[in-house]
């Protein structure tokens, strides 16, 4: 049963993970290099990481600095940015890219946050699932009814646990939304 229960807390940390991986996504007006993370660049035919071209500066608050190690694949890297569809419009001045990250809006703030509740949601259905597994796990091992009652209650404990962590998460993120 212990297997069960550490499998199960794994799992839950994963899911936190997850969420947190999605939250640094959702952007709250200031640049971040990790915003072009899932950009990919059309470099020789081939498809390459943002990361992998350029050098990722942030000079100011609300601006991304781009420099391409190759200067060829300026142009690559700025249509790359436009495509992915971010919000945020590339400029070039021959050596490097800039981005101005615009100042978002209370309707725009207020969006995202309804995003990022959507997303603790999801995690925290991710969450309960993982909690329906472990449970399917422990029946499955046939235990005196006490023990089985015992483990449902070890792993309810955890979902409280993690559940709680969503909450303080989603918290954090709602006031940098928030927060002009």
């Amino acid at each position: 049963m212990e297997n069960i229960l550490e499998e199960v807390e794994l799992k839950m940390n994963m899911a936190i993970e997850s969420l947190e991986k999605r939250f640094i996504n959702v952007r709250a007006g200031r640049a971040n290099p990790s915003m072009l993370d899932g950009v990919m660049v059309e470099y020789y035919g081939v498809p390459t990481p943002i990361r992998q071209l350029a050098n990722i500066s942030v000079p100011e608050a609300r601006q991304l600095s781009i420099k391409p190690f190759d200067k060829s694949a300026l142009g690559a890297i700025e249509k790359s940015i436009f495509e992915a569809n971010l919000g945020v419009t590339p400029n070039n001045n021959g050596e490097t890219i800039f981005i101005v990250i615009p100042a978002l809006t209370e309707d725009r703030r207020k969006e995202l946050v309804k995003q990022v509740k959507g997303m603790a949601e999801e995690g925290k259905i991710a969450l309960r699932n993982i909690r329906q597994e472990g449970n399917t796990d422990i029946k499955k091992l046939e235990l005196p009814e006490d023990e089985e009652k015992r483990g449902n209650e070890k792993v309810q404990e955890l979902i409280n646990k993690y559940n709680k962590i969503i909450d303080e998460k989603l918290k954090e993120k709602e006031e940098e939304l928030m927060t002009i």
